[in-house]
């Protein structure tokens, strides 16, 4: 079993598209968040939350377009804002540094070693594309665990559709957010983002050991 810590790594480079607004203060350490503008290949862009520690910012003072090369832990946390998303997913900042865009770095990484959660859901696209949802939980610290949304494509759609809830999976892939529209009354629509990562490449976790049977591992 990989630890802790190592279970959930994630590296970002791009620029820094907005001010530091003050999230919440813990033990007498403030924590600040932005948004990171991460591009695509396909020359779009992601835009990413970035959680980060006031003791990070006297080494790496931030500033709107600002370029930062974040490596992390990609989190979640619940939302009591009912207006909201419930589950509200940030890159939690462990090293910040600003970036070499000399070197030939993937902006874009991330692996995660977890727990499925929810049944799987197959589905496809109007365009015909094959799409697999899923809901990993990663163990953190202190009994806590991050759910984050997982999606897969194509020929590695086709194989996650039969994984079980309680399979352990270590996947490889990026960050994305992806703007959708939601119904609030028959007046009014908004617009929201939703993050997820999307899958590159993955591998089922002692796929011998378990049973599709639907109960959770022990």
């Amino acid at each position: 079993m990989i630890n802790s810590g190592d279970n959930n790594k994630a590296c970002l480079i791009g620029k820094v598209v907005d001010e530091l607004i003050f999230n919440h203060e813990i033990y007498g350490e403030k924590f600040y968040t932005f948004t990171l503008c991460v591009p695509r290949l396909s020359e779009t862009n992601d835009y990413i939350k970035v959680m980060v520690s006031e003791r990070l910012l006297e080494e790496f003072p931030v500033y709107q377009g600002s370029l930062l090369e974040i490596t992390g832990q990609f989190r979640s946390y619940n939302n009591s804002n009912a207006s909201e998303n419930k589950l509200i997913l940030t890159l939690f900042a462990k090293d910040l540094s600003y970036a070499d865009l000399s070197k030939n770095k993937n902006s874009n990484s991330i692996f995660l070693d977890g727990f499925i959660c929810k049944e799987p859901i197959f589905r496809t696209t109007p365009f015909g594309r094959e799409i697999t949802d899923m809901l990993i939980a990663v163990n953190r610290t202190y009994n806590k665990s991050d759910y984050i949304p997982i999606i897969a494509w194509g020929r590695n759609a086709r194989y996650c559709k039969n994984f079980c809830v309680g399979d352990n999976i270590r996947i490889w892939g990026r960050i994305q957010s992806r703007d959708y529209q939601k119904r609030i009354s028959e007046d009014e629509i908004v617009t929201k983002t939703a993050y997820e990562v999307s899958i590159s490449k993955l591998e089922l976790v002692r796929a011998e050991e378990e049973v599709c049977n639907g109960s959770s591992a022990t």
